[in-house]
């Protein structure tokens, strides 16, 4: 890698890092999401400071480039953010559907009392329901 690329992808990653960190700031992205992009920043930045190092994990690994071992990372990487955000998504999807339930049962509840009040203000007995 060329001290060139190598300063402009420094140049990146720290604007990655200033915008995630403005991000979390603003609480535009929470911590926990943002945490995993966070370590990837971390280990780009120390890879792009010591190239050699992915030379020497790839070669211990039993992988034959360096770019395959960067392309499989990020696959493995983007499967991971895959999978935490399925079950954020699930989770969300649970709590909605409990609140919606919710929300039926208190709306069912208040025309319940509505009614009453109602019969109440007319001067007759409430009904029970």
């Amino acid at each position: 890698m060329t001290l060139k690329l190598q300063i402009i992808l420094g140049v990146v990653l720290i604007l990655a890092f200033l915008l995630l960190v403005n991000m979390i700031r603003k609480k535009s992205l929470e911590l926990k999401y943002a945490l995993s992009w966070l370590i990837v920043i971390f280990a780009l930045f120390i890879l792009d400071c010591f190239p050699v190092l992915l030379d020497d994990v790839a070669s211990f690994l039993g992988i034959f480039s360096p770019v395959n071992m960067i392309f499989f990372l990020g696959f493995v990487f983007s499967l991971l953010i895959i999978f935490v955000l399925t079950i954020a998504l699930s989770r969300i999807s649970n709590r909605v559907r409990a609140l919606a339930q919710n929300l039926a049962l208190s709306t069912k509840k208040l025309e319940i009392l509505e009614k009453k009040l109602e019969e109440l203000e007319k001067g007759n007995e409430p009904t029970e329901t």
